[in-house]
């Protein structure tokens, strides 16, 4: 790897099944150090023993407890502690070191991490507040008294009117995320190394990749559809109570394969990102490095989203109070059946929530994304020997072997 590392992934990796990456140490530079060859004059074997006491019989001071009379330790000496030239020690990684080592990067470099993505995110809440005010439909009233086919037509009538609703909105969110991932990315792959960087050098090499990342993003949105399609397809086709149960399967199936898909293809981006991959080069990859780490994986992204689900609930709990009380709302045309209309107070004090806490939340998911990738690499391809040599730690030059 050299000064500016391009995280390429190795050409017969562990992940291949064609080798193993056991970390050796480097053979001795000044050739002082052992050559391999044993000298032909050896003692006989079992003749070793330890030293002994100086002195023995009646009067004698009682030997002090080890070799050689002096103060001992317990034990053998404990393994050195693994270097650590950023904000991650260059080792396997625990759920508490990736979670703090994406916290302590976007702190050390809150003003390009935190600054980058608190632009994108009021640019993005305007575009979305102005279409919930003036594009976006009213939400449809549901009428609690109504039964029978009236019920279910203004039931589809409320579902399709929040889809549409949702999806521009999702679009707009799904945007900011690639941006806000692409730059906290490269921001994470410098604080591992210990390297400052700014908001121009960040952008300037994520730049390039953010096209491709969309094209990800929407390939797997794109297969998700699909697979979710296939599950209720038939069901729906077939519009009797059997259809009904049947379409229930078809999405309980399609929602456990949407699970172990999206899992797999979770450490997809940072590949595409870091190493440079095509898109489906970067799903096979995450799929490869995920392998063998699905319920690791999957534990982590659950509780970093349940961390990020308590923080919105947490924000959005005063913005909301603050915006009915300032807008005038009652609170029971929230939460009943008729939709309520709200005004610009409501919208901007919302806004100023969402704001919060998508700076927050957006460059802390793709830190802890790449970090999660980062150790899958460690674990798997001994990445950390690269990373110490990038970082120019003594001891680790070009001429140490990888496996």
């Amino acid at each position: 790897m050299n000064d500016s590392p391009g995280w390429a992934s190795p050409g017969s990796a562990p992940s291949d099944g064609k080798e193993k990456a056991i970390p050796r140490p480097s053979d001795p530079q000044d050739g002082s150090g052992p050559t391999g060859q044993w000298s032909p004059e050896q003692p006989p074997p079992g003749q070793w023993s330890p030293p002994s006491n100086p002195g023995s019989g009646p009067g004698t001071r009682p030997p002090t407890p080890g070799w050689g009379g002096g103060p001992q330790r317990q034990g053998w000496a404990g393994s050195p502690a693994a270097a650590k030239p950023g904000v991650i020690p260059l080792r396997p990684l625990s759920l508490g070191e990736i979670l703090d080592g994406s916290v302590s990067a976007l702190r050390a470099h809150w003003r390009t991490a935190l600054g980058f993505s608190l632009t994108v995110s009021v640019i993005t809440q305007i575009a979305v507040i102005l279409m919930q005010r003036y594009l976006l439909p009213e939400p449809t009233s549901i009428d609690p008294n109504a039964t029978g086919a009236e019920a279910l037509r203004q039931t589809a009538d409320s579902a399709r009117s929040t889809l549409i609703s949702l999806a521009p909105v999702s679009l707009l969110s799904m945007i900011a995320t690639l941006f806000t991932a692409s730059v906290v990315t490269v921001i994470i792959s410098r604080s591992v190394l210990g390297r400052p960087t700014t908001l121009a050098d960040s952008w300037a090499e994520a730049r390039p990749r953010v096209l491709p990342l969309l094209g990800l993003t929407v390939l797997v949105a794109v297969i998700m559809a699909a697979i979710m399609a296939v599950g209720i397809g038939p069901g729906l086709l077939l519009g009797s109570e059997a259809g009904a149960a049947l379409a229930f399967l078809g999405f309980a199936a399609a929602c456990v394969v949407m699970l172990w898909l999206n899992v797999s293809f979770a450490l997809a981006a940072p590949a595409l990102m870091l190493e440079r991959q095509s898109i489906v080069a970067a799903l096979r990859r995450s799929a490869k490095l995920v392998r063998g780490a699905w319920w690791r994986t999957f534990g982590i992204l659950a509780l970093t989203y349940l961390l990020t689900f308590l923080l919105t609930f947490l924000v959005s709990i005063p913005f909301t109070a603050i915006a009915v009380i300032a807008d005038g709302t009652e609170v029971s045309d929230l939460f009943g059946g008729t939709a309520p209309s709200v005004g610009w107070p409501f919208l901007i004090v919302t806004g100023i929530g969402e704001v919060i806490v998508s700076t927050l939340i957006y460059p802390f998911v793709a830190g802890v994304m790449a970090l999660l990738y980062m150790d899958q690499r460690i674990r798997r391809e001994a990445l950390d020997l690269d990373l110490a040599r990038a970082a120019g730690l003594p001891g680790y030059g070009d001429n140490t072997p990888r496996s």
